[in-house]
């Protein structure tokens, strides 16, 4: 034991009447409400990296307020394991590669089915520190420490005596504070009292820091400095914070540390301050009809804010009313813990009740209706359809008439009822037809809409065949009938069909027919009887035949019966014939009302014979004067085919005998043959050769066909030459000479028409403004290119522009010039006088004058204007010219006039030419 006496620490705690207090020996002692848990949020312990199968590391402590009976422990980490007692073990041999470690602790309450976790934080020695093995004698961990003092807030502090004993000094021993939410004060409350066994000695200052005090939310708690009183300033909400964590901390007046500081930890009691708040107002939900009692229908969950853990929390349901309540008051019960509503009771029909409206209250306490909160919702049971309606004919029979040789034509019309959900597959209709229809003439299609079903034609029917036909027809569901819902009588139906007759038209049974014979038989040769056959047999009824299409216009048919005869020869080589065939088509039509007619196609395959003589190819060819150095290949044609073509026989006539003298024929194959020059050298020229071809027909035909050969000479590569080939078509050197000639004229006369026409462009541009009345006198346009002065040309005064206060410099203008934009004043200005007979050069004189005038005028605008060289007054009182007579008396010659040119020869005409009238 130490020698010097012992100090401690006084804690006092003052507690409020909602506090659980005793007093022993004059002091306060807390007994804090029970709340399960761990003692401890977070155990920390020192362990080696190398652990043993077995070995203790931890020991974890739980109270669930009820002794611990049957809680179970479990970690987050296959290689730990927990006993029932807490204590945290290995369960396998290892070696811990990290510095530290960190799992999860979960207890596990089976009565109250509560869980709680605590974390736990293994800090790995070094192995030179413990080795992998606990010595003797080695002290304590601190996680060891904390295991042994678990119900205290902060460990022991160790201390070795002089003798070896240990001892255990609490330096503060603070008890958690529960403070009720939602106190009405007054404000602040005294919470407990803090007081060190210093204070006696020195002045101490007490303070506490933390959420709640210096930290957001800021001022929930203070402490009197002095006495050491903590308050809580305002009402509490566990809602909002459950819990603080605090520290309380000693100095004394210079603000050095007296203890260690403590920390503080205050419980918010719940109070039953909040409804169940249901999740949604509406629920909705659905249960098949028919369903068993106990069927699944929703969950419905409402949530309290409140303490989970206390009867403030704990949520409890139960049903209303339930609307309607057919065919029973409670059709429905709900879990009162979990909230899921099945059906209690059966006897449900969609066709009698299609929804339920279950109103559903949810009560705290533990759905004690006394103390507890309440709040409802309402849940919409819809109750879903199954196929428990058979679909029924309304009635056992139906009938239909269809006329024959007609599709897709709706004969009748099939109702029928179903009490289930219209437009499900549990509603919607299918037929089949049963009996009566082995060939398939008919089908029943649904409609969508009224789920009627629709008997149609898709396969024509013979009135010849069958007049009429009995069906049996049954209908389903596309959804199948619900377990133990048996098929209605009324689910199968018959359905009589009439079939009237109509005018058929006649058919021709072999259709295309096919003749063979030979081509250029001779007009009116009868070929075959293409006859029709008429389907109505309970009809009188005459058929009557024509043609409809005769490309060639060869045959001909008997209206009557059918006959077939030429009308032309058949030949096989005409346009019409494709691949030997010839087509025709004739038209049958009977007497019928309406009148009816079908069509028939006959096909002529004509055999050919030998009735086309061969031709010969090429028409024209050309070989060089001199033989050997080329030849000409021949061949021929023939419209016909085998056997009746080649091989072809290619020979010379004997007349005239020059062709056998010039010519020879060498046989290549039966098809070709070579034609080349007999003779050294053959003049050239255009040489028509007749040849003979026959063909290998029986009998055999041959021709006669002229070739048109030119004759040239040759170059080294056997090829005509250009004047070789000119001189071989007919025209001699003289003639070759005299084309050249003209085409040398042609071109020289083109060049100088070109020169001619150059050189008058180029005087045209040349001329003068006025020229000579012989010259082309159409109008011209002048450019000048002058465009002003730019801007200069708007700085001027434009008080020139208005009538000056004196006219001298009016006046003294230049005779003959004046501005556009002024009024004469005074007398008119004398222009200069003009001789009797003008010179082209004195109308240019004068626009000189009247430039320079303009150009020295000082009172002109800074801007280019018209400038008039005449003025005729505003007006004259005078008659019009017209009125002048052309006969006049006067001295005065005008035949000048007929020198100016174009634009004076009416002038001159009605002064000059009026005595040659």
């Amino acid at each position: 034991m130490s020698a010097g006496p012992r100090r401690r620490l006084l804690l006092l705690l003052l507690l409020p009447v909602w506090g659980s207090a005793a007093a022993h020996n004059g002091d306060l002692t807390v007994r804090p409400t029970c709340k399960p848990g761990f003692s401890e949020q977070d155990y920390t312990a020192f362990i080696s990296q190398n652990i043993m199968e077995g070995q203790k590391l931890l020991k974890v402590k739980f109270n669930n307020c009820a002794g611990n009976k049957g809680v179970r422990y479990e970690t987050n980490s296959l290689d730990f394991k927990v006993r029932a007692d807490g204590t945290l073990y290995a369960a396998h041999h290892l070696q811990l590669p990290s510095k530290q470690l960190i799992l999860v602790v979960t207890a596990w309450d089976p009565q109250s089915l509560g869980r709680w976790e605590a974390m736990v934080r293994f800090l790995v020695a070094e192995k030179s520190q413990h080795n992998g093995h606990k010595p003797k004698g080695r002290k304590a961990l601190p996680g060891e420490l904390v295991q042994q003092q678990s119900d205290t807030l902060l460990p022991w502090r160790q201390h070795q005596s002089a003798n070896g004993l240990r001892r255990q000094k609490r330096d503060w021993v603070i008890p958690p504070i529960n403070v009720p939410e939602n106190s009405r004060g007054p404000f602040p409350q005294q919470l407990v009292r803090i007081r060190s066994d210093k204070d006696k000695e020195i002045h101490i200052r007490y303070s506490i820091t933390g959420v709640g005090a210096d930290q957001p939310p800021m001022e929930v708690f203070n402490i009197d400095p002095v006495s050491g009183r903590m308050y809580v300033t305002r009402p509490m909400d566990r809602e909002e914070r459950a819990s603080y964590h605090l520290r309380a901390h000693a100095v004394d007046m210079n603000g050095n540390k007296v203890e260690n500081p403590i920390d503080l930890y205050i419980y918010v009691i719940d109070m039953n301050d909040n409804r169940p708040e249901f999740i949604n107002q509406v629920y909705n939900g659905s249960v098949d009809e028919g369903s068993k009692p106990g069927t699944y229908v929703m969950t419905v969950t409402a949530n309290d804010a409140d303490d989970g853990t206390t009867a403030n929390g704990m949520v409890r349901y139960r049903i209303v009313t339930q609307t309607p309540q057919s065919p029973s008051q409670n059709m429905f019960t709900i879990n009162s813990e979990t909230g899921d509503i099945v059906t209690v009771a059966a006897g449900l029909d969609r066709e009698k009740v299609q929804q339920y409206i279950v109103i559903v209250q949810a009560t705290d306490m533990e759905g004690n209706l006394n103390y507890g909160l309440s709040n409802t919702a309402t849940a919409i049971i819809t109750v879903t359809d199954v196929n428990d309606n058979p679909p029924e004919f309304t009635t056992s029979t139906y009938s239909g008439e269809v006329p024959e040789n007609r599709v897709e034509v709706v004969v009748a019309n099939l109702t029928v009822m179903d009490r289930d959900q219209p437009h499900s597959p549990n509603w919607n209709a299918i037929y089949r037809i049963i009996s009566g229809d082995p060939s398939g003439h008919f089908t029943i299609r649904t409609d969508p809409v009224t789920n009627e079903g629709m008997v149609t034609v898709v396969k024509a029917v013979d009135y010849e065949m069958n007049r009429a036909f009995m069906l049996t027809v049954m209908v389903s569901n596309q959804a199948p009938l619900a377990s133990g819902i048996q098929m209605s009588f009324q689910s199968t139906a018959g359905v009589t069909i009439s079939v009237t007759d109509v005018n058929e038209a006649p058919y021709f049974p072999t259709n295309h027919k096919l003749i063979r014979l030979e081509e250029g038989v001779p007009t009116g040769t009868v070929l075959t009887t293409f006859s029709a056959v008429d389907p109505d047999r309970f009809m009188q009824q005459a058929v009557r035949y024509s043609k409809l299409s005769d490309p060639a216009n060869w045959l001909n048919i008997n209206a009557t019966n059918g006959q077939i005869t030429t009308a032309a020869v058949l030949d096989r080589e005409s346009d019409y014939i494709k691949n030997n065939v010839y087509e025709a088509t004739f038209l049958a039509a009977d007497n019928g009302i309406p009148p009816a007619s079908g069509t028939g196609t006959l096909q002529i395959y004509l055999i050919d014979i030998n009735d086309n003589a061969p031709e010969l190819l090429p028409k024209e060819a050309q070989i060089c004067e001199k033989p050997n150095l080329n030849v000409i290949n021949i061949t021929a044609a023939d419209a016909d085919i085998d056997p009746n073509v080649g091989p072809f026989v290619f020979e010379l006539p004997s007349v005239p005998s020059a062709v056998r003298k010039n010519w020879t024929i060498t046989r290549l194959n039966g098809d070709y043959a070579q034609l080349s020059l007999r003779i050294m050298y053959l003049e050239a020229g255009v040489y028509d050769v007749p040849i003979i071809v026959t063909d290998s027909g029986n009998p055999p035909l041959y021709n006669t066909s002229v070739i048109k050969v030119k004759v040239c000479p040759c170059d080294e590569n056997g090829d005509c030459t250009t004047i070789g080939a000119v001189a071989a078509a007919g025209l001699g050197t003289g003639a070759i000479i005299a084309i050249l000639i003209c085409i040398i004229i042609l071109l020289t006369m083109v060049l100088l028409f070109v020169v001619w026409m150059k050189r008058r462009e180029k005087e045209r541009h040349t001329k003068q403004l006025l020229i000579d009345p012989e010259d082309d006198v159409r109008d011209n346009i002048l450019k000048y290119d002058e465009e002003g002065g730019g801007e200069e040309d708007q700085d001027y005064d434009l008080s020139q522009l208005q009538q000056p206060e004196t006219m001298d410099h009016v006046l003294n203008k230049t005779p003959g010039v004046r501005r556009v934009d002024e009024r004469p004043i005074g007398a008119e200005p004398q222009y200069p006088i003009r001789p009797v007979i003008p010179h082209p050069g004195d109308i240019g004189d004068f626009i000189n004058e009247g430039l320079r005038a303009a150009d020295n005028d000082p009172t002109a605008p800074p801007y280019d204007s018209l400038l008039v060289f005449d003025y005729e007054g505003s007006g004259s009182t005078a008659g019009s010219v017209s009125s002048l007579n052309s006969s006049s008396s006067g001295d005065q010659d005008y035949d000048y006039l007929n020198d100016w040119g174009p634009r004076f020869k009416k002038l001159a005409d009605m002064y000059g030419g009026g005595e040659e009238d």
